[in-house]
């Protein structure tokens, strides 16, 4: 065991508490996240199914697309090698009768599994399927239980995942969402469904080690926490980053853009003119067009309805789903994004399940998925994608400050039994952000270790 004051130790503290250890709680493990220059993985794939695309998984991430290609390794499905990742193709499952297969697979493989292995299913997206494919369609439905149930099972830090590939979708389509979950920057991510559209996606990156080189991104709220070490992560992987945050912390945000080599726009988002304020500041500092837009800026107030006045009301609908709305729509409307825009908002695990005495935020993180649902078609149109992240629970300085027992209860609340970090979520945004994830829109991915409040 690692001594105290040193990270491995700091890191178990967080982890685990010797509490909840005695009593029995189940305690989580240190989940393998991405550091760059290191393999992705830290073993060999599995590549099983018949579908359509197992045969071209191999070729796809091997092909020499920058260093990130020597990471991936693979060997036959039923070798005795333990694995870092099965890939299992369900494409090709079209009747109910035929789900055996991937208990056939699958079942031998979960203990050959090394520590934080990644398992990702493909199917079919089930409502995209025609009526004439009725069969097929209730078959490919079935994966969502399959996925999810799974993931519930997984020990030692590893995780299940589910794409679902709309009809028509090619294998290079599928890509940018392969290494994403086949990494460690989905960490966190689990028993989630990802759906890939048909639409036309661009190349794949020079180098995969910078899929955002080239893009200019937006964050908001990022003087700190999250919104920080978003830009922090967008700025990793190639990205310009225009930092913005209210004027009182504009301190904190003039370090975190000196950090990322990026600038510092303060502004209040519920100002009528931000819109017009970040269009501005995007053509005079960088003489090009948004490419990538956060809507990360939020704010709570937490009360039960009962109690709840009408300013704490008003202060979180304005800034967390008004602001957003209103600024996109103009950003949109005066064509000050680029030619292939991501737009990402965050939303919450509160916006799907709900959450006692969160009735103002909850409002607003449903509210952001409603602009992802909305706008989809419209981004479509102008070449881009719209996201959402729902953050779980995830270490910060107001989780920190937190009771003993709710913040225990908090991570230990999901499949993985810990709390999240700020890369978790910030790594989800960067992989949604990058114009290699073009066929990748209208989703709202959880980053919440599969936590047991919501779907």
């Amino acid at each position: 065991m690692a001594k105290a004051g040193t990270k491995a130790g700091v890191l178990d503290g967080i982890i685990n508490s010797p509490v909840a250890g005695k009593l029995g709680v189940p305690q989580g493990v240190p989940l393998r996240r991405y550091t760059p220059g290191k393999p992705a993985l830290d073993g060999p794939i599995a590549v099983a199914g018949e579908g359509n695309y197992a045969a071209h998984i191999e070729p796809l991430l091997t092909a020499n697309k920058g260093t990130d290609s020597a990471a991936y390794e693979f060997i036959p499905e039923h070798a005795d090698t333990p694995r870092a990742a099965i890939v299992y193709d369900a494409t090709g499952i079209t009747r109910p009768e035929d789900l055996h297969k991937l208990y056939d697979s699958l079942n031998p493989q979960m203990r050959k599994l090394r520590p934080c292995a990644r398992v990702v299913v493909l199917g079919t997206t089930p409502e995209l399927l025609s009526v004439e494919h009725t069969i097929q369609r209730i078959t490919q439905r079935a994966l969502e239980g399959f996925t999810r149930s799974l993931a519930k099972e997984l020990r030692a830090g590893a995780t299940a995942q589910l794409v679902y590939a709309a009809p028509g979708t090619s294998v290079e389509q599928l890509e940018s969402t392969l290494r994403f979950l086949l990494s460690g920057k989905s960490a966190f991510v689990d028993g989630q469904v990802i759906r890939v559209g048909a639409a036309d996606s661009p190349a794949a990156p020079e180098s995969w080690e910078t899929p955002l080189a080239g893009r200019l991104a937006v964050v908001t709220g990022s003087a700190r926490g999250i919104g920080k070490t978003m830009a922090e992560v967008l700025a990793r992987d190639g990205a310009k980053v225009i930092c913005v945050d209210v004027p009182g912390a504009g301190e904190a945000l003039a370090e975190t853009a000196n950090q990322v080599k990026g600038t510092a726009l303060p502004l209040d988002v519920t100002d009528p003119q931000a819109a017009a304020a970040i269009a501005e500041h995007a053509q005079v500092r960088y003489g090009m067009p948004i490419d990538v837009l956060v809507h990360n800026a939020g704010v709570t107030r937490d009360k039960l309805l009962v109690n709840m006045d009408r300013t704490m009301w008003d202060m979180v609908q304005n800034i967390n789903l008004v602001a957003p709305v209103r600024i996109t729509e103009a950003l949109l409307e005066g064509g000050h994004l680029g030619p292939a825009p991501a737009i990402i908002g965050v939303s919450s695990i509160a916006g799907i399940a709900g959450n006692r005495g969160q009735t103002n935020y909850a409002t607003t993180k449903a509210g952001m998925i409603g602009l992802v649902d909305a706008l989809k078609e419209t981004l479509a149109r102008h070449g881009g994608t719209i996201n959402a992240v729902a953050p779980g629970f995830i270490e910060t300085a107001m989780t920190a400050a937190m009771p003993t027992l709710p913040r225990e209860v908090g991570r230990k609340s999901n499949t993985l039994k810990q709390g999240g970090q700020t890369v978790d979520v910030a790594e989800v945004v960067a992989y949604l952000a990058a114009a290699s994830s073009g066929a990748v829109s209208g989703n709202v991915i959880r980053v919440c270790g599969q936590s047991i409040m919501g779907a």
